[in-house]
């Protein structure tokens, strides 16, 4: 019916043959209890955590397989299950459900990541999740680490826990708790370890996504980790009251504790806290991270901010993906651009080739004709390939802004019914996305992109010239089909809020002429392919915050534009199925009475311009291809090889190892 619904991604159900379980290696997972106060000599009284509920993850080990190397890494998973199983005695006394009770519960913690927390119960299942997989995590590590050493000393210049954005903020407490309370470390050289350990990477600037949880709710699942932090946080801000005296406000935007009616932890901040480098993942975030998200830290700790822009491997995004255009490539620069992307840059002097442009959109075509084959195949509807594939594959989020692509579809629709014999270059609008569960407005984008499909997919009037393809469950797989076919690469997030995408990455280097703001990674693509082979709009971040700070009047730009007010009117009533006149509704405040807080309406007129510019473009496939081939060859600084070796070189400081496989087999 055009909405979003979630089912689950039975992954397992007829087994994993390269997954290797370790059962040696089973331990216990506590959650809930209380504390009670025990005296340890030479400590005093000291609050242990007792009466706690306990289940067990199990390890299992899936190697990662270097390529052409003599390398292989093993990525560990956990499984949650019951530390007592099926309950017979408690079967024998009649209570069946009370029987299998601790075993459901337990084998909940794994079965759904990153539930629904739009209910309280769904939260705290998050929690424990978060919980479950940085615990276990953590001591793994120190149980290797235990194998070849006696003390502690070395741990920071033996393992490095790079945390992935908040979701495993715990480890930092967890580390804390098992060097102080289980290993009997004093605090202060315990917390020394732990800060030097920790490195934490930011991926979004969003409020919304820097995650807080109850002190409430972290005090009923995990007593002696809450306890632990506001330990932290009160030994923190005593260093910060006597390095800014005086300065209340700004302690606040410190604290790792927000007050209010109901006190949250601030998992970003204890993230900073307890890191010793902190980094972004593309320059303009970086940037902003340090000047506007997080301006007090930057000032008490002005040398832990730092930038990594993320990366691409390009052995799945091209070689795997797209092996017609590898085989061009090696055909004419060889084959070490498949183990150094930066021989890639080699292949850009054949970009002016008439032969090379032919042959680059050839494959193109076929890679075309491939998609347009699945997408006949899963939604029934035909499309041509001579069209632009104009393709936005990606999360589904209002900031991400794919309600803009929609606005520009009911822009061209509209000009078609107009005038019917209009001349338009056709277009295939190609959509992938998933939103959060609980993220309704979201899921009203999707169920708008499909009623605009099946509305304008079938008008007669349109003849081809557009179509509207939603192409449902997007995963990896879905994204290795499109990517090689797209022509255009929407990437239209409003400025400064795109931490960076790799989206934009994977598809300019098959060659998709990037359509976007000047925002994340795009500004550091266009400033690598050439702004000349990019199509830039919008406004800037700058632009944004001064029209926030001077009164953004979404109403007043609306109304300035004649072609904008009538999107805006087709939205608001539904014209696409006029037996559901209110159905999107809010999507219409969101524009207008609401603010539209990200933007669209500022943007509208710039975008559609800057389409025209790809339309006109498109009718010279030589010069498309030229630029085509440009963004190809220049895109070897995004490889995740630079990323991973910035990583080293700024943050882990580790040292190259070559591994002769004779010798070590030895």
């Amino acid at each position: 019916d055009g909405w979003q619904r979630e089912r689950p991604d039975e992954w397992l159900s007829n087994g994993y043959p390269w997954e290797l379980i370790r059962p040696e290696y089973t331990m216990p997972v506590c959650v809930y209890g209380h504390l009670r106060k025990n005296y340890q000599p030479g400590r005093g009284d000291e609050d242990v955590w007792d009466g706690f509920q306990v289940f067990e993850a199990v390890p299992y080990d899936v190697p990662v397989i270097g390529y052409h190397v003599n390398t292989v890494n093993m990525l560990r998973l956990w499984k949650s299950q019951p530390s007592e199983g099926f309950r017979l005695d408690v079967f024998n006394q009649g209570d069946y459900v009370r029987a299998v009770e601790e075993k459901n519960w337990a084998e909940n913690v794994s079965k759904v990541l990153y539930p629904s927390d739009f209910t309280y119960a769904g939260k705290e299942l998050r929690l424990i999740q978060e919980y479950f997989l940085a615990s276990c995590s953590v001591r793994d590590i120190l149980r290797r680490y235990k194998k070849n050493h006696s003390t502690f000393d070395d741990l920071p210049a033996k393992n490095v826990i790079q945390l992935n954005d908040t979701h495993p903020t715990l480890a930092i407490v967890e580390l804390m708790r098992l060097l102080h309370d289980e290993e009997q470390i004093p605090w202060n050289r315990a917390w020394e370890i732990t800060t030097q350990t920790f490195c934490y990477t930011n991926h979004t600037l969003l409020a919304e996504a820097l995650e807080k949880w109850s002190v409430d709710l972290l005090t009923r699942v995990l007593p002696r980790h809450m306890q632990i932090i506001f330990e932290i946080n009160h030994r923190f801000l005593q260093q910060i009251e006597i390095q800014l005296p005086g300065q209340s406000e700004k302690i606040r935007d410190l604290s790792i504790i927000e007050e209010g009616d109901d006190q949250m932890v601030r998992m970003a901040n204890l993230c900073v806290v307890g890191s010793n480098r902190v980094n972004g993942v593309s320059a303009l975030h970086s940037e902003l991270l340090r000047t506007q998200t997080m301006p007090a830290f930057d000032e008490v700790y002005p040398s832990k901010f730092c930038n990594v822009t993320n990366g691409i491997t390009h052995r799945r995004w091209l070689i795997k993906s797209n092996p017609e255009l590898s085989e061009l490539i090696s055909t004419h620069i060889g084959n070490d651009w498949k183990y150094d992307l930066n021989a890639l840059k080699e292949f850009e002097k054949l970009s002016h080739d008439k032969s090379v442009q032919n042959a680059f959109l050839a494959i193109k075509k076929a890679k075309k004709e491939e998609l347009a084959t699945y997408i006949k195949e899963i939604t029934g509807y035909s499309v041509h390939p001579d069209s632009i594939f104009d393709v936005q594959i990606k999360r589904l989020h209002m900031y991400k802004r794919q309600l803009l692509k929609a606005m520009h579809i009911i822009y061209l629709y509209q000009k078609i019914k107009d005038d019917p014999s209009i001349e338009m270059q056709s277009r295939t609008f190609i959509f992938a996305a998933k939103a959060a569960p609980a993220y309704l407005i979201a899921k009203s984008v999707i169920k708008l992109i499909n009623t605009m499909a099946e509305h304008i997919n079938n008008d007669a009037d349109v003849a081809g010239r557009l179509k509207i393809i939603f192409l449902p469950d997007y995963n990896v797989s879905l994204a290795e089909k499109i990517i090689p076919a797209a022509d255009v690469s929407e990437q239209i997030s409003t400025a400064g809020l795109e931490a960076s995408g790799t989206g934009n990455m994977k598809l300019s280097l098959n060659g998709a002429l990037t359509v976007g703001t000047w925002d994340g990674a795009n500004i550091e693509i266009a400033q690598h392919v050439g702004e000349e082979n990019v199509f830039i709009f919008g406004k800037r971040t700058e632009e944004l915050q001064k029209m926030r700070e001077e009164g953004y009047d979404p109403r007043k730009v609306a109304e300035s534009s004649q072609d904008l007010m009538r999107v805006l009117e087709v939205i608001r009533d539904n014209d696409f199925n006029k037996n559901s006149p209110d159905l999107f509704k809010e999507l219409y405040y969101e524009l207008t009475d609401h603010g539209d807080f990200y933007f669209y309406l500022a943007d509208f007129d710039e975008y559609i311009k800057c389409n025209d510019a790809v339309d006109a473009l498109y009718k010279e496939p030589n010069q498309w291809a030229e630029k085509a081939l440009l963004n190809v060859a220049r895109m070897s600084w995004f490889s995740s090889d630079r990323s991973i070796q910035d990583y080293s070189d700024q943050i882990w400081h580790l040292e190259k190892t070559p591994i002769d496989l004779d010798q070590a087999l030895e």
